[in-house]
């Protein structure tokens, strides 16, 4: 790559570190960050097209890059990128002399939107593609999904009827039995020939479009948690080639990171095994994630730190939700449901680590507790309703509930396209 196409900064990261003996030594390390300046042409490969996170996710890049507006119950509605941290966000720049009503100069702060910052892939500019496996085009599986307002899918027919997914890896043993209904479009073969039919699909595709980059980005339905690490890359070669029976997520991770592409995992389940990692970096590929996240995990991740962090002691969480699109119907079954428990149990561990004031360690658990129920009349409009209750001054107790009603996939379709833009273009040079 030419020297011109890149932009080089150098960071310089400041930290204490403390040594046995509580004596405290500070540390500086620069690291280099090189940005691409040309932006790719970058493609986003869904394993789960058709499911409703990757329907959404495409009729909304779609519906954004024609300026689409349609009528609801409300009135008129037009494309946004409402929920976006890439597109949406500002951020603090600097600060500059102004001037008040009265003509006074005073200091004010300066932003800028996040996608100023740096050379950034348009997210209408995606190429959209993938795996499902129903054989469902876009405009049936949308529908299926519903989701979105059906003006809107309406004008998006033609374009999504002409997106078809790929066959995709299916394992039965690793998500509910009640998904099978809908396993229409399959892969056949031994995990081998899995991983090589996964890796020729995205050579496929990254040719036919014209691509520079892909990112392989699993929103597919949360699996079991695979309850073995898997410690090395030998030994996860060895698991493939004697057929034993693998999670399908890892097998697309594999591929993809043969393919030096981009692997991000959107679902709760334990993907990235220590063997995982390792292949990323022999490979020079990326992989990240452990489910996005969207409502309920994040907003507990946030409410756990303010009541920690404000001197209290968060002694019971219980959350429950209920929804009724397809990710509530695979998380019916006990199996699925562990790995999205571990997930939405995990996000206050950091939080109680961080205190042994509040949590010394010979009294450092909470009461936590996690439902999920499924209730196929609310389609996509999950509700969420969390109970915190606290240990407060003199063995008072303060407990605050919310009830979150949230449309899941549209909180979900924002985050997926943040994931993949700013992995397309940024790498580190890190010290030695």
């Amino acid at each position: 790559m030419e020297k011109l196409d890149l932009i080089t900064s150098t960071y310089q990261e400041r930290y204490t570190l403390i040594g046995e003996d509580g004596k405290p030594t500070n540390v500086v390390k620069e690291h280099q960050i090189t940005t691409d300046s040309k932006v790719p042409k970058l493609g986003l490969m869904m394993v789960g097209l058709g499911g409703n996170n990757g329907t959404t996710v495409t009729a909304g890049i779609l519906a954004n890059k024609k300026h689409l507006k349609w009528e609801t119950k409300r009135g008129e509605a037009s494309a946004n990128f409402y929920g976006s941290f890439t597109q949406c966000v500002t951020t603090k720049i600097g600060m500059r002399v102004g001037k008040d009503r009265d003509g006074n100069s005073i200091i004010q702060d300066v932003y800028a939107p996040i996608k100023s910052l740096l050379p950034m892939v348009d997210p209408t500019e995606l190429v959209v593609g993938g795996w499902d496996i129903s054989s469902l085009d876009m405009y049936q599986a949308t529908k299926r999904a519903m989701v979105l307002e059906p003006d809107l899918i309406r004008q998006l027919k033609d374009d999504l009827s002409e997106i078809k997914p790929l066959p995709a890896v299916f394992n039965i043993s690793y998500i509910a039995s009640n998904q099978e209904d809908r396993a229409d479009n399959v892969k056949e073969g031994t995990n081998r020939e899995l991983v090589e039919q996964i890796r020729e699909d995205i050579r496929k595709f990254k040719e036919a479009n014209g691509l520079d980059k892909i990112v392989v980005l699993w929103t597919a339905n949360t699996e079991k948690f695979y309850e073995k690490d898997i410690a090395t890359i030998d030994e996860l070669d060895k698991l493939i080639d004697s057929n034993a029976s693998l999670p399908a997520s890892v097998l697309y991770g594999v591929a993809t990171l043969l393919e030096h592409c981009v692997y991000l995992n959107g679902s709760p389940q334990n993907t990235l095994h220590p063997a995982i990692i390792q292949l990323a970096v022999r490979e020079g590929a990326a992989v990240a994630g452990s489910d996005f996240k969207s409502g309920q995990t994040k907003y507990k991740t946030v409410m756990g730190d303010f009541l920690i962090g404000s001197g209290m002691r968060c002694s019971s969480v219980v959350s429950y939700n209920h929804l009724g699109n397809n990710d509530g119907k695979n998380l019916s079954d006990p199996g699925t449901f562990k790995s999205k428990e571990k997930s939405k149990g995990s996000v206050l561990d950091d939080c109680i680590k961080s205190n042994s004031e509040l949590y010394p360690p010979e009294n450092d658990k909470i009461d936590h507790s996690i439902v999920i129920k499924y209730c196929p009349f609310v389609g996509d409009s999950k509700r969420a309703l969390d109970e915190y209750t606290s240990e407060i001054f003199l063995q008072g107790h303060n407990t605050i509930v919310s009830y979150n009603i949230c449309e899941d996939s549209l909180l979900a379709a924002p985050i997926m396209i943040d994931l993949c833009i700013p992995v397309s273009y940024t790498h580190l040079t890190l010290p030695t």
